[in-house]
């Protein structure tokens, strides 16, 4: 080490030093910073889970009061089917019942044409 060049050898080694501390100052407001981000970004998706875990509650809630609803409806229609079925099944009972009468009325019609030998 030479002592005449000690002065500048120190004067660098303080510039140095400066310099190293204002980048060391300058990574501690950035590592703050960064911190301060981080908390927001963490509780900006909690705010996001919360939010999403309320929709898929209130959506599911939605579907389950539509399948009832739907439910409801397809056991009315079924029970209004069910008496259309009877009622077709009375009618049909009563048109069995006409094609008989009518029948028996030809039939007796035809007998009294044949006990008058088929002059009218």
């Amino acid at each position: 080490m030479e002592p005449g060049n000690l002065e500048a050898r120190v004067a660098a080694l303080e510039t140095q030093v400066r310099d190293l501390d204002g980048r060391v100052r300058g990574s501690e407001r950035d590592a703050a910073a960064a911190r301060v981000l981080a908390g927001a970004a963490d509780r900006d998706v909690s705010e996001i889970r919360g939010e999403l875990r309320d929709f898929r509650r209130a959506t599911i809630a939605s579907f389950n009061a539509l399948r009832a609803d739907m439910n409801d409806r397809f056991e009315g229609m079924n029970a209004r089917f069910e008496q259309v079925n009877l009622g077709f099944m009375e009618m049909r009972g009563r048109f069995d019942a006409t094609a008989a009468g009518q029948q028996h009325i030809v039939e007796l019609i035809q007998g009294l044409i044949g006990e008058q030998g088929g002059n009218p």
